[in-house]
């Protein structure tokens, strides 16, 4: 299919590994330009020459942090006129609901809900002056049916989620989207931090809180970044401009849900 957005600019945070990087690459493939970010200089610029290599597309990189106020001016100066912005950020630490403090709280806000609200708000206003957007904000299947061990991100990704629900359907008319996507698990370096947790607290090998995770999703296997890059560049696409304000789940069936 062609997605219908060749020549168009795209930024994407978080983008060196994992899913913001399985999404930079969908991007990519689909003709899009790229601006990735990522904390690490060295990983992003690997990352970022692979898929120059292997798709001929411009791409500028930024090394900051989003979850700060210096990092997001970087980002959004380096941006410009962008017509797709994938938001993403690795999640906060887990733990049980007695550990966390208000200053957890709020780094997990600022990396989970705030980071991506003050880039929706410096750059939606472009795009709804141009006439089309779109944006997808990555969050976490917890926002459907919360896990106890993720408190943190369950309380930020879900706040996100709110203000996506009202925000994206005052700017539909303009042309613009902006949806969210939920992975479950996924092959990356998130998902064996947390197999390692769940090693360490049951004194099992890493490989046997795999198997054990596995065992709990329909699919039985852990999700790919390149289906997971793959979903998000279709809900950037053409063809994707009248879902508005929608959470897709990509957990292999593992939320057990009706609707």
């Amino acid at each position: 299919m062609d997605l219908g957005i060749a020549g168009k600019r795209a930024l994407v945070c978080a983008s060196s590994k994992g899913l913001g990087l399985g999404c930079a690459e969908a991007l990519a493939e689909a003709g899009v330009e790229l601006v990735m970010n990522a904390r690490g200089a060295a990983a992003l610029e690997a990352s970022a020459q692979a898929i120059r290599d292997a798709h001929g597309v411009q791409v500028t990189t930024v090394a900051a942090d989003v979850a700060t106020r210096e990092g997001q001016t970087q980002v959004i100066e380096a941006a410009g006129a962008v017509d797709i912005l994938v938001n993403n950020a690795g999640g906060p630490p887990p733990g049980m609901w007695s550990d966390w403090d208000r200053e957890d709280f709020i780094k997990a806000l600022d990396a989970n809900m705030l980071a991506p609200i003050a880039l929706i708000k410096a750059l939606v206003p472009g795009m709804m002056d141009r006439g089309w957007g779109r944006v997808v904000n990555i969050t976490s299947q917890s926002v459907r049916a919360p896990i106890g061990v993720l408190g943190l991100s369950n309380s930020a990704r879900t706040g996100l989620t709110g203000y996506v629900a009202g925000t994206s359907r005052q700017v539909a008319g303009k042309g613009v989207t902006i949806n969210n996507l939920l992975p479950g698990i996924h092959d990356t370096d998130r998902a064996t931090s947390l197999d390692g947790g769940v090693s360490r607290a049951q004194n099992i090998s890493i490989e046997d809180a795999r198997i054990q995770r596995e065992a709990t999703i329909p699919a039985g296997r852990y999700g790919t970044r390149a289906e997971f890059g793959a979903a998000c560049a279709f809900l950037c696409s053409q063809q994707a401009g009248f879902i508005v304000g929608q959470n897709l789940l990509l957990d292999g069936g593992a939320t057990n849900l009706t609707m």
